[in-house]
């Protein structure tokens, strides 16, 4: 009796679905890494926007909120006055890169008046900031 034994064939791995798996985790890294925001100012209610974008890369934020007489800013948690807020920005931060191409993340509390928003405006001016961020929550529409 003859047996018919075929030739095995080797194995071999499949490229398409292991780029497939890669691409998977590599989108599910990307979009962990972008909701983890990294806010190193204070908690305040930001206004609501509909045309926001998230800011995640800048090194520099500025909160405002609104106090019994006038309004209390923080530079990254630590309380400043008005007057030396640009004193304060320009110590903290002439060590690093050009202010200049530093951009800072304003955080404002809605109920802040507008002229006080732009009065910490002038005073980041001051020290040199020429990139101000203003920051608003996404409104779901």
């Amino acid at each position: 009796m003859k047996v018919n034994i075929r030739p095995t064939k080797k194995a071999r791995i499949e490229m398409l679905p292991l780029i497939d798996i890669v691409f998977l985790v590599l989108v599910f890294f990307i979009y962990a890494m972008l909701s983890m925001a990294v806010h190193r100012g204070q908690k305040v209610d930001l206004p609501l926007s509909s045309a926001v974008q998230v800011e995640r890369d800048s090194i520099v934020a500025v909160t405002v909120q609104d106090a019994e007489n006038g309004i209390a800013l923080f530079v990254d948690r630590e309380p400043v006055s008005l007057d030396g807020l640009a004193q304060a920005l320009r110590i903290r931060y002439e060590e690093q890169e050009p202010v200049s191409e530093r951009e800072i993340q304003l955080f404002a509390d809605k109920t802040v008046s507008y002229q006080d928003l732009f009065l910490v405006m002038d005073r980041i001016k001051e020290a040199g900031f020429n990139r101000i961020s203003l920051q608003a929550e996404v409104q779901r529409l």
